[in-house]
């Protein structure tokens, strides 16, 4: 789009060729952007620890007996051997946490600042983590999980934001999707860490939940060094703190005062509508963001993430592997995410969002069709049948390439997206709305899945292709082409939209403003 291309070159150089936005990647955003993702590294891990507690003989003989028992049941019926409610309710607790603390995040992050919020969210973790490891009942458990939810809705609210407004705008798609990279270390750690605990008979599951205890002390620790965002300060009135926070993440060789200049711009005109941030943004102005902030986290939890990031060793359990080797599949399946993940992060801001979008789209649905076929075909409609080494192999190699799917797309853009895409009048309650979504949606799925598969057998997979397509539909048509355009600048991509453009008002034209910056 040509009229991209002109806006995203106004961070390269104003009128009399002097720097505008400084494209330098400094150690200061370094440092600022390892703590800020590293919120996403606790959670990854806490969301998978789960997968292989929930198959790990000392942890069920300590709490879920019954599930034990099915597990050894040599006629138990594959699809329903972990269909517990209370199994799921200590999963599926720290989503509905979450929800509740991203609603009250979004308020107390507009009036503390991001990295406020991020140590708020870290102190939780901490406390979580370490009531989880010394519980010696399923209440204890579960408030442990309640807490680590609380902390999920600060650092997920803040962290991607935060990494999003640091951000050079030419590397803004790398920055904010090294939150999704650092979520799937946690969840490879989480993987690593059950594989060692689960030989480990009667207080193995201590040390799956325990570990979570030492990156959530770093955080907390690390946090307090790092600057706020120079966008948050503005937003608070702390112009001069700004100024030196842009200073230390820019590096003192930039220019800071056309940069400067649009976030005070933008703070103004947030100013003028200082309260009802949810109220504004129903309004028709923001009617893309709006759909964007709803559609993006539900179509991300529909893609049958929930299977791989979760219950990836209970789904090889099911096919036939050892509870050791499930876990060791997982691991496998976490190493293609990863792999997958850095590919995304080399490739989001040279090829764009759309296209990985497109992408993965295409991958996703081969892999939950031929899931569909592999477990109709070869497990049967009643679970009762063995599958087939071969087979089941295959499984892992479609989870496998599944990841690799999700890693390049869905993963990643999830994440960069909402924390790019909103006026910042609006940000903090579309990031708010957009991870309470998410996290009611997995609550639901957590609190489901198993029960579904146990219902539906097979056809859960194909349930999930369905949604695939209508996603992919739905990104090709409504969503703009991002990459490169400064994020105070987004305004005039939805504003030449096909569709969008009869909903945003025209963005005020830079130029005038570039030439009243020094030279």
């Amino acid at each position: 789009m040509a009229g991209g291309a002109a806006v995203g070159a106004l961070e390269v150089a104003d009128a009399a060729g002097a720097p505008v936005y400084s494209s330098e990647i400094t150690f200061t955003v370094v440092m600022s952007c390892l703590m800020a993702a590293s919120g996403g590294l606790i959670f990854g891990y806490d969301i998978s620890i789960t997968g292989g507690l929930t198959q790990m003989q000392s942890f069920l003989e300590a709490f879920f007996p019954d599930t034990l028992e099915k597990m050894n049941n040599a006629e138990q019926d594959a699809y329903c051997i972990f269909d517990s409610q209370i199994l799921t309710t200590f999963v599926s607790s720290l989503y509905l946490a979450g929800v509740f603390s991203c609603l009250v995040a979004g308020h107390v992050t507009r009036r503390v600042g991001r990295r406020n919020s991020m140590l708020i969210g870290a102190s939780f973790f901490f406390v979580g983590a370490i009531l989880n490891c010394a519980a010696v009942n399923i209440y204890m458990l579960v408030i442990g999980r309640v807490l680590l939810g609380f902390a999920v809705g600060f650092t997920n609210q803040s962290a991607p934001v935060y990494l999003a407004e640091i951000a050079p705008a030419r590397w803004r798609g790398a920055f904010t999707s090294i939150f999704h990279l650092f979520l799937n270390v946690g969840i490879f750690v989480a993987d690593l860490v059950n594989y060692r605990a689960n030989t480990i008979p009667v207080w193995g599951w201590r040390l799956s939940l325990g570990v979570g205890i030492v990156p959530a002390a770093v955080i907390l620790v690390g946090a307090a060094f790092i600057p706020d965002s120079p966008n948050s300060l503005v937003l608070r009135g702390k112009l001069e703190e700004a100024r030196a926070s842009l200073r230390r993440i820019r590096g003192k060789a930039a220019n800071l005062d056309v940069e400067l200049k649009d976030i005070v711009r933008a703070a103004e005109e947030d100013r003028q509508h200082s309260s009802g941030a949810f109220t504004r943004i129903v309004r028709r102005e923001y009617r893309p963001h709006l759909v964007m902030a709803i559609a993006i986290p539900l179509f991300f939890e529909l893609t049958g993430m929930i299977v791989v990031t979760l219950f990836t060793p209970l789904l090889f359990y099911t096919v036939g592997f050892s509870s050791q080797k499930a876990i060791l599949g997982s691991i496998i399946t976490d190493v293609v995410s990863l792999a997958s993940i850095a590919v995304a992060t080399l490739t989001v801001d040279r090829y764009g969002r759309r296209k990985l979008f497109m992408v993965g789209g295409g991958v996703l649905l081969v892999c939950l069709t031929g899931m569909a076929w592999t477990y109709g075909a070869q497990l049967g409609s009643d679970g009762g049948k063995a599958m087939p080494r071969g087979y089941a192999m295959a499984v892992v190699a479609l989870v496998c390439l599944f990841n690799a799917g999700f890693g390049v797309s869905w993963g990643p853009l999830k994440w960069i997206i909402p924390s790019e895409i909103f006026p910042l009048e609006v940000r903090s309650a579309g990031q708010g709305m957009s991870e309470a979504i998410s996290l009611t949606l997995t609550f639901v799925q957590t609190q489901s899945f198993l029960k579904m598969l146990c219902s539906f057998r097979y056809g859960a997979f194909a349930y999930n292709a369905g949604w695939v397509v209508v996603m992919t539909a739905f990104i090709a048509a409504f969503l703009p082409e991002t990459k490169g355009v400064p994020i105070e600048s987004l305004g005039a991509v939805w504003a030449r939209h096909w569709y969008w453009k009869r909903f945003v008002k025209p963005a005020p034209a830079p130029p005038a403003k570039q030439d009243d910056g020094p030279a």
